[in-house]
């Protein structure tokens, strides 16, 4: 019997504990799987986390051993034969070096490649910025997680894209004058289904952690990189404890700053309420240990944690960084002050710690936007369109030849 579902490659540099990674098996596991069969393809062996969240749900995993940047091109070929040897219809490729390979397996193959781009370009080094911005045009479509990552795309890719309508893609006008891929917006998306408060895994962890069950708290799950600014982060949380000491603290994750930040936490003397539990594959019980999520970011494309924390019922409170203010509106589910104006932070933390009533409003306000324009559901469908439509593009009018 002839397999008539869509196949997709993801390919992505590591499935390890990022906003993007984690993701994919999120995403995995609402995609119609009648119609479309999954395979995920990655570089880094260390980092394979999230590869039982995949296989668990039946979808193939399959890692191109790379030590290095340098290593991954030198995997072209053997990805290509994979692709053609499994049938493969549409490559999606997430991150930027992930993204020149799958362009680079695209012209070997003549498989159609959609990248999904998480940040903006600014943010890159000149290397990968430039070896992302000579090779975009290699690819069909181009995905944009929000408005703020879009104009970064347009401002620094140098070429015209093509328009399409995912929500009638077969409507779609080809201009036969534009030689660049689609480019679109599909906003990142959390299961609201799963994502919900839970009040006894919520105390659990306080108690775990040492938090008096009805102490106000303030967390974040996150990388410990730079652009996360953790440490002002802590910094914040000291100048909150001056004015409202019974507050606790919670950051949860890993990364290549925890040495660092250990350090910070020592030396601001929080240690007893700034709690650090390490890397987590489960954040939802700390989700709903927390009263309020902080983040002080200096760049962000559109941060998963920050969806999953709202769909948890977090009130929040952060910086205008990257698709951030695209998210939290204004006095409705969160408060918000400019990336350089970060110590605002600290005033808006103690402002909703003493105000329960702006809390517990802002948190409803959280999770009903998150329900209303990020949900993981919507955002599978578009992706599943723009997948068919990648894979049978409309033809176009005898006056107009041309195409992607």
């Amino acid at each position: 019997m002839l397999d008539h579902k869509t196949k997709v490659l993801h390919l992505i540099k590591s499935l390890g504990r990022g906003g993007a990674e984690m993701l994919l098996p999120e995403t995995l596991k609402v995609h119609d799987r009648e119609q479309f069969d999954f395979h995920f393809a990655y570089f880094l062996p260390w980092k394979d986390q999230m590869v039982p969240a995949i296989e668990s749900q039946g979808a193939k995993t399959i890692c191109f051993k790379a030590n290095n940047n340098l290593q991954m091109f030198q995997r072209v070929g053997e990805i290509s034969r994979y692709v053609l040897e499994n049938n493969i219809n549409v490559i999606h490729s997430h991150l930027p070096w992930a993204g020149v390979i799958a362009r680079l397996v695209g012209k070997k193959t003549g498989v159609p490649v959609v990248y999904t781009e998480h940040n903006k370009w600014e943010r890159y080094n000149k290397v990968t910025y430039w070896l992302n911005k000579l090779s975009f045009g290699w690819q069909d479509a181009a995905v944009a997680v929000s408005d703020d990552v879009q104009q970064s795309i347009r401002k620094n890719a140098g070429l015209a894209f093509k328009k399409i309508s995912i929500i009638a893609p077969k409507d779609t006008q080809i201009n036969a004058n534009v030689k660049g891929p689609y480019l679109l917006n599909i906003l990142n998306g959390v299961n609201t289904t799963h994502f919900t408060r839970d009040i006894q895994a919520g105390l659990q962890i306080r108690e775990e952690l040492g938090i008096p069950a009805g102490a106000p708290v303030i967390g974040t799950v996150s990388v410990f990189r730079f652009q996360k600014r953790l440490d002002i982060w802590m910094e914040i949380a000291a100048e909150i404890l001056k004015r409202v000491p019974e507050a606790h603290f919670i950051i949860v994750g890993d990364g290549p700053l925890k040495e660092e930040l250990l350090a910070k936490r020592k030396l601001l003397g929080i240690t007893e309420r700034l709690h650090m539990p390490g890397l987590k594959t489960d954040v939802k019980p700390y989700f709903s240990a927390m009263d309020v999520y902080m983040m002080s970011s200096v760049f962000e494309g559109l941060p998963i944690a920050l969806l999953e924390a709202m769909s948890c019922g977090c009130a929040v409170i952060s910086t205008k960084a990257g698709g951030v203010a695209e998210v939290v509106k204004e006095g409705e589910s969160g408060l918000l002050c400019e990336v350089d104006e970060y110590n605002q932070l600290a005033d808006m933390g103690v402002k909703v710690l003493q105000n329960p009533d702006l809390t517990a409003r802002l948190a409803v306000g959280a999770r009903a936007r998150v329900q209303s324009d990020f949900s993981i559901n919507k955002m599978a469908k578009q992706l599943e369109e723009l997948y068919l439509y990648l894979k049978t593009p409309p033809q176009p009018s005898p006056k107009n030849r041309g195409g992607r």
